[in-house]
């Protein structure tokens, strides 16, 4: 049984991104991507009303339900290394027990790293995450209850501090070190290449294929033994592009058009309808109107101000302008706003066996002469294995990590590109620009992408499609015209600042406490620990005294433990030796504690009842002395008498190979035998390195993060292309009827979109009329339950198994008795004789007459053939051993003399006829002869024969 649950990207929502998808086949559950959603939206009229109650963030709903399922969830399939498909992956991994093994191509891994780490850098650098105030105000060492400052800004927390959840709108960012754990533990496959899973998914196969639309994106195709085949094709592109090759579920024309025969017919689709409704311009004139809108404003010495994506559809971006570039022979800077834009291009050039289109290894465009092949230029950063085509060299591109350093070097009156990121505009460089680029008139905001609802990129692209004709809107295959934008926009502004005056002496008297408490406790544990081994040791030493391999290693620890010890070891012996040892290790304690040198000790104080034990007791005894009465008096008067407890039993852990190890003991006596074998040199010149290497990492002053409302007077023109590389929805409705699903499920789409697309079905006779569109959390469940067990083969049977190929199975007939060997851990199939296999009835049925001499009647063993017959395929097949053939009418398959035209009627000896009356059924007529004997051969060869 298939169970079907969109967590996020529902059909006929309004809100189709993230995209996240709870697949469950038999008992195996499967997680279809695993996006993120724009952490920061635009205000609602809701949230700026002050009276209203904070209306809960729209991704709650999401973030729950995952958080809910991620524990259990086996698999995980990612298709696309964009945000809203993988950007919540890192911290449902880190967080949520997302630890199921995931699956996805080496592109995609890449990307989504790159797509991650740009998000969660330029969000932690402006705003508090998760609860910061909290967080940095309890590490601080103050009350978390305490109310910020008037400004509502906090000091920033450590970057690897672990994020506190507060009242408000809670934003699942995860830390970079978190991304990078969680990326690299993806397992890459490549296309085409079959995985056979392990463990609980045993028996489930998952293959990728290419999806075009991002490098590496994938089609995923689901073989289960049980539920059949199930693909998963969400943001495909059949289109062929400057960097990418279209989708492999529909061939070119030059290859002879239909569907990819590996993914056609499967029993469930799982596809998205969101284009389902949309008619694209041809790309010609997209690319046409976008090059001339570049042209046109950078000759009129204003500048341009692009929106892109950090690490999938900028790529398309760039080969174009660059090609632009190199034909108009233009010399306006492109610049692009990215922290990881260099990164995404050394990656993409050591990948060029995973581009198409007109990128190849060759040289092209204006530098691809055979002279240019010596002017190779290397990257900036003199990366050497970062050389690629000519095609990715980008020589007018310049990176800048921050709108700071842009403006540094270029001014805001010199014409030029920019490609800022994230193309939503709702955080980091895009929107710190566009607050100051959209003041200047004639300077163009091109956008190419729609973005996700409730960003401001959204909000321009409304405002620029409700102001175009209605034969022009961006969905009726028109290219429209910029726009003037006029008029006030309120934008909040974040954005982090170093602490200054009163407040930065506050912060660091607040952390040097904070570091001495640190330090304080610290060293307490630490001396707890050497406390805690040096006890076992000595019970060891008490419990088996004829040991002397036992006594070396106490006194040993004691050596390596140091001063540390003193504490202990007077203890125990001030109660072996009696009372007048007492004042001799009670003086030297109090030394110790008066010297000042050991920060554990004037932090542990030298009241006896500070509640702090010096030895590690199971149980805690205040005072170490009893005066108690004794029912035996002695000559002295009243003696004192020590009590018996505390016992420190030591608890050995065994596991299968004995007992346990402590790791860690042995770790710190190794570091403490090396640190003394070094001489005075080698520690000097170790700590010389630790101090330079300390120096050299820079250290972030201390900082608070501020909200800003910025009035922006909008003067700027606003225009926009579709460049997001999907299919439209002619291609969508030609796609779909092709590939001829068993069950479909629709996904991603607005509700216009999908009723669209399912009318369309409607209207095809052949195409499956079980499509199902669930909402947001709905449950679709599709065939029945059932039941797989797990049975061994004897050898004696294996060996007398006739084995017949079918596609990539091998089918075999067999018959056995089930057996429970003592050593073997299933159940076990061993051969039977054939009168074993006679039913043995209480009521047998009466025999029938016979003749007399004759034999009884005996059963024949039935054989079955698994396969379709192909008219078609068989009439290749029978050419190639010499036998014409042609098809006459509808079903019939002519083969032998009676094939040729003008054939005599003596031909007719020598033919036959091969018919398909019904599915499954083929009748062979003819004469018995040779061509009779061949047809029968070969269609038999196009089936898989199991012998009974």
């Amino acid at each position: 049984m298939i169970t079907f649950t969109p967590l996020s990207g529902a059909a006929g929502t309004i809100r189709s991104t993230p995209l996240a998808y709870l697949l469950q086949v038999d008992d195996v559950r499967i997680l279809l991507d695993c996006g993120s959603p724009d952490w920061c939206p635009e205000p609602s009229p809701e949230d700026v009303d002050v009276d209203a109650a904070p209306a809960a963030p729209s991704w709650e709903k999401y973030c729950d339900a995952l958080k809910e399922c991620a524990s259990s969830v086996d698999l995980v399939l990612l298709s696309h290394g964009d945000l809203s498909h993988t950007g919540l992956y890192p911290y449902a991994h880190a967080h949520w027990g997302l630890t199921a093994p995931a699956y996805t191509t080496l592109p995609v891994q890449a990307m989504a790293r790159i797509a991650a780490t740009e998000d969660v850098e330029s969000i932690r650098d402006e705003q508090p995450v998760e609860g910061t105030l909290e967080a940095s105000a309890l590490s601080s060492g103050v009350d978390g209850s305490a109310s910020p400052p008037a400004n509502g800004t906090s000091p920033s927390p450590p970057s690897d501090s672990p994020p506190v959840s507060y009242a408000g709108k809670h934003k699942y960012v995860a830390t970079i070190q978190q991304v990078h754990d969680a990326f690299d533990s993806v397992n890459v496959l490549r296309y085409s290449q079959p995985c056979h899973l392990q463990g609980k998914c045993q028996g489930l196969t998952i293959i990728p294929f290419n999806a075009g639309h991002t490098l590496g994106g994938t089609i995923w195709k689901i073989r289960s033994p049980s539920a059949g085949t199930i693909l998963y094709a969400v943001d495909m592109n059949h289109m062929r592009e400057r960097h990418l090759d279209g989708t492999v579920l529909i061939r070119q024309a030059s290859a002879g058009g239909g569907v990819f025969e590996s993914l056609a017919r499967p029993d469930l689709l799982i596809t998205d309808a969101e284009r389902a409704n949309v008619t694209t311009a041809r790309r010609k004139d997209r690319d046409s109107a976008l090059l001339d809108c570049v042209t046109a404003t950078l000759s009129s010495r204003n500048s341009l101000l692009l929106p892109c994506d950090s690490s999938t559809r900028v790529l398309e971006l760039l080969v174009l302008l660059d090609q632009h570039w190199n034909y108009s022979r233009l010399k306006y800077p492109i610049c692009l706003l990215s922290r990881t834009g260099r990164e995404m291009l050394t990656f993409v050039r050591s990948m060029m066996e995973w581009l198409g289109g007109t990128i190849s290894k060759e040289d092209v465009g204006e530098d691809g002469a055979g002279h240019g092949r010596d002017r190779r230029r290397r990257d900036e950063d003199n990366d050497d294995e970062a050389l690629g085509a000519f095609a990715l060299r980008f020589r007018h591109l310049e990176f800048f990590p921050s709108p700071q350093l842009l403006m540094q070097t270029y001014s805001s009156k010199e014409p030029k590109l920019i490609l800022a990121v994230p193309a939503t505009l709702s955080h980091g460089p895009s929107r710190s620009l566009f607050s100051q680029f959209a003041e200047i008139p004639d300077n163009v905001v091109l956008l190419t992408g729609r973005s996700e609802p409730g960003t401001l990129g959204r909000l321009l692209f409304d405002k620029w499609n409700n102001s175009q004709r209605e034969e022009a809107k961006w969905d009726r295959g028109r290219i429209g015209s910029n726009i003037m934008m006029d008029g006030e926009l309120r934008l909040e502004m974040h954005s982090k600042v170093p602490l200054q005056g009163a407040e930065l002496e506050e912060f660091l008297a607040k952390e040097r406490a904070l570091r001495e408490k640190e330090a304080v406790q610290q060293a307490a544990l630490a001396r707890s620990q050497r406390m805690l081994e040096a006890d076992e040791g000595q019970s060891d030493s008490d419990s088996d005294s004829d040991n002397d391999s036992d006594d070396s290693e106490e006194n040993e620890v004691e050596r390596t433990l140091g001063d540390d010890l003193m504490d202990t070891t007077d203890e125990v012996k001030r109660a072996r030796e009696g009372p007048n040892a007492s004042s001799r290790s009670g003086t030297k304690r109090k030394r110790g504690d008066g010297g000042g040198g050991d920060g554990a000790d004037w932090a542990l104080g030298n009241d006896p009842d500070d509640g702090v034990t010096r030895i590690s007791f199971d149980i805690y005894l205040k005072g170490h002395v009893a005066k108690t009465t004794s029912f035996f008096k002695s000559a002295e008067g009243q003696t004192q008498r020590f009590r018996m407890f505390p016992y420190v039993e030591k608890k050995r852990k065994v596991d299968e190979y004995g007992e346990t190890v402590d790791v860690g003991m042995w770790l710190r006596k190794g570091r403490v035998l090396e640190e003394d074998a070094e001489d005075e040199e080698a520690k000097e010149a170790r700590r010389r390195k630790e101090e330079e290497e300390a120096k050299k990492a820079p250290r972030e002053p201390p900082s608070k993060f501020v909200t800003s409302i910025a009035e922006v007077q909008l003067a700027c023109r606003l225009f926009f292309v579709d460049l997001e590389g999907l299919n439209d929805g002619r291609a969508v409705k030609t796609i779909v009827p092709q590939v001829n699903p068993r069950k479909m499920i629709l996904i991603h789409a607005p509700q216009a979109a999908t009723e669209s697309l399912i009318e369309s079905c409607a209207n095809i006779r052949a195409m499956t009329k079980e499509i199902y569109a669930p909402a947001q959390g709905e449950t679709v469940q599709i065939g029945q339950q059932t039941n797989s067990f797990s049975i061994s083969l004897s050898d004696e049977l294996l060996a007398s198994i006739k084995m017949s190929r079918f596609e990539d199975n091998e089918v075999g007939y067999v018959t056995g008795r089930i057996s429970n060997l003592a050593t073997a851990t299933i159940p076990v199939l061993q051969p039977v004789s054939l009168g074993s296999l006679q039913p043995q009835t209480h009521n047998p049925l009466p025999v029938e007459a016979r003749i007399l001499g004759s034999r009884a009647r005996q059963p024949l063993p039935q054989s079955t053939m698994i396969g379709e017959l192909k008219l078609t395929a068989l009439k290749t097949r029978l050419a190639q051993v010499g036998v014409q053939a042609e098809l006459v009418g509808e079903g019939v398959l002519i083969c032998g003399a009676a094939a040729k035209k003008g054939a005599s009627a003596d031909a007719l000896q020598e033919s036959v006829a091969v018919r398909k009356t019904a599915r499954g059924r083929v009748e062979l007529e003819g004469s018995i002869s040779d061509v009779y004997y061949k047809v029968r051969k070969e269609i038999y060869a196009l089936h898989a024969l199991v012998a009974a």
